[in-house]
């Protein structure tokens, strides 16, 4: 394989390393200025959104040892990888295909399962994890909670019953 070739298999390994997602999307139409703006949207994440070769892609994956993406690697694709929330980033992706009707997922990948683009859709409906969090914290929270009202509420009415009569 010559020099260039490897340097760009290796830059791209080196995104797929840093992440647990993988998510390839067709950007046929998309211009600099989407482009750019998809970037803005991805960095608060920590995602990143680039433009990759098929062929490059293909041998960084096998190299990565993720499963073969082959039947979705054709025509112009770009790749989002990094960040710690894939269920964040594959929402802005689908509200940006939404709004734009510029940028098509083809397919994922999330700790080395296949995701088809109806699964990644479905994944962008979920929470995000600062709202999972703040859902078990309240779940967690709740009997402790009510058991001190009930502490509470039995203290009170041991004072109603045992005050004297005036």
């Amino acid at each position: 394989m010559r020099a260039e070739k490897q340097f760009l298999v290796d830059e791209v390994a080196a995104h797929l390393a840093k992440s647990n997602y993988l998510l390839v999307t067709n950007f046929t139409g998309v211009t600099v200025v989407n482009a750019t703006a998809i970037r803005d949207q991805l960095r608060p994440l920590g995602a990143e959104y680039h433009v990759v070769k098929n062929s490059i892609l293909n041998i960084a994956v096998k190299q990565a040892k993720l499963p073969d993406l082959g039947s979705a690697l054709s025509g112009h694709t770009a790749v989002v990888t990094g960040g710690k929330n894939p269920a964040g980033v594959a929402k802005i992706l689908v509200k940006f295909f939404k709004d734009s009707a510029k940028l098509e997922i083809k397919v994922g990948v999330l700790d080395d399962k296949i995701l088809t683009a109806k699964e990644v859709e479905v994944l962008s409906k979920l929470p995000s994890l600062e709202v999972i969090r703040a859902q078990l914290l309240s779940l967690l929270q709740t009997p402790a909670s009510q058991f001190a009202r009930l502490l509470v509420a039995k203290n009170e009415a041991a004072e109603k019953t045992s005050a004297p009569a005036a």
